[in-house]
């Protein structure tokens, strides 16, 4: 183990005189968006399908290869929406503990018993080899979630799905551009729930979309999301304000002209930690899964504390005091949430693989901006750390 005087040298040593971010979104230029807001200044319509909300919708499908897509306000309304335009409000769905707060809050909302499943140790998405035992007579669904944008099994998901007659959504939130051959991630299972939070590779400020398998269910999903009106005289049901107003949309609109330069340069940076971090015993990098179109949206590692010397708490914290802000992301696991942790499915004997990841796991910082020399720095650090075990 490394002695904390050692740690205290290091920090000392490479700390950087500013802050780095985990992640920090790519502007557009600032001039461009100032003429967008001119414009919905001038036209004073300012939500409501205005007339960026549909040039949005219009250019994230020619974008993304996909028919049925609807905007909102949030990625967590959309996946809110998206379980009630399936009609499940009630019993089991089978998810991951290893996700954000928001993908089992959704269920809880719709009064729904989120049922987890341990994950697999190579991509961290559910195992889908371990779904089927837990499918009870009060399964409705399983939703999954791309974890940092690598796709799930979902041709075995789909099988499993179709067997017991249960529909399947996908939490997208990380999986932006993400293409499986020459198909969008988004085209599978029934429902896909992207988000466009400032965090995400591609932002809207905030925002989220849902892609959808009809243009009936498309339509569903339109009603619901405007308070279940279908005209000025027709409610269809109970549905939510879940609208993207006109700044969200121009702000979006111009990220697109930007995404695929910001997806290269997490690209490059993604290689260069891999290949500076590939020699350092006890830290594992995530590897590039064959026949997919990644968007490199976050940097992961693992960290084995036996063989690397120091935990990934105290490798979080040299980097915090070198200025450098990593994240524990997903720790701890939605499934030891107090309001989660008394499920039986949450027992960490049923968890085990998730439970050792999330005592791991460790986001290194990445964003297209970040400058080559400061992801070498933070490489070097952790080398460091190593070396002084």
């Amino acid at each position: 183990m490394v002695s904390d005087e050692a740690l205290k040298k290091i920090s000392q040593r490479f700390r950087l005189p500013a802050p780095v971010y985990v992640t920090r979104p790519r502007m557009p230029e600032l001039s461009a968006y100032t003429r967008y807001l001119e414009q919905i200044w001038d036209s004073r319509w300012l939500t409501n399908d205005g007339q960026f909300h549909r040039e949005f919708e219009r250019r994230l499908k020619e974008y993304l290869g996909v028919e049925h897509l609807n905007l909102f306000v949030n990625g967590t309304i959309g996946l809110l929406v998206a379980l009630q335009a399936l009609r499940i409000n009630s019993g089991e769905v089978i998810t991951t503990p290893f996700t954000f707060p928001a993908t089992s809050h959704v269920l809880y909302w719709n009064g729904i018993r989120p049922v987890y499943c341990d994950i697999e140790d190579k991509t961290f998405n559910i195992d889908a080899s371990k779904i089927e035992r837990l499918i009870g007579p009060d399964t409705k669904g399983i939703l999954a979630v791309h974890v940092y944008g690598n796709p799930c099994d979902v041709e075995t998901i789909q099988a499993i799905a179709d067997r017991h007659g249960l529909n399947v959504i996908y939490d997208a939130a990380h999986a932006f551009g993400v293409r499986i051959g020459d198909k969008s991630i988004m085209e599978y299972g029934d429902i896909s729930a992207m988000s466009f939070h400032a965090t995400k590779l591609f932002n809207s400020i905030e925002g989220g979309a849902l892609v959808s398998r009809s243009e009936k269910q498309r339509t569903r999903i339109q009603f619901l999301r405007n308070f279940g009106i279908a005209d000025a005289e027709t409610i269809i049901g109970p549905g939510i304000n879940g609208k993207m107003n006109e700044f969200q949309a121009s702000f979006g609109l111009l990220e697109l002209d930007v995404v695929d330069k910001e997806i290269a340069d997490r690209k490059t940076l993604t290689y260069l930690y891999r290949r500076l971090l590939s020699d350092v015993p006890g830290i594992t990098c995530l590897d590039d899964i064959p026949g997919m179109r990644h968007n490199y949206s976050y940097m992961p590692i693992l960290v084995d504390p036996e063989t690397f010397g120091i935990s990934r708490d105290a490798l979080s914290e040299v980097l915090r005091k070198c200025n450098i802000h990593s994240r524990k992301y997903f720790y701890p696991l939605c499934s030891n949430y107090p309001c989660y942790s008394a499920l039986p499915s949450s027992a960490p004997e049923n968890l085990p693989v998730a439970n050792r990841i999330a005592g791991r796991i460790l986001c290194l910082p990445l964003y297209g901006e970040l400058d080559k020399e400061t992801a070498r720095n933070v490489c070097l650090i952790i080398d460091e750390c190593r070396g002084a075990a």
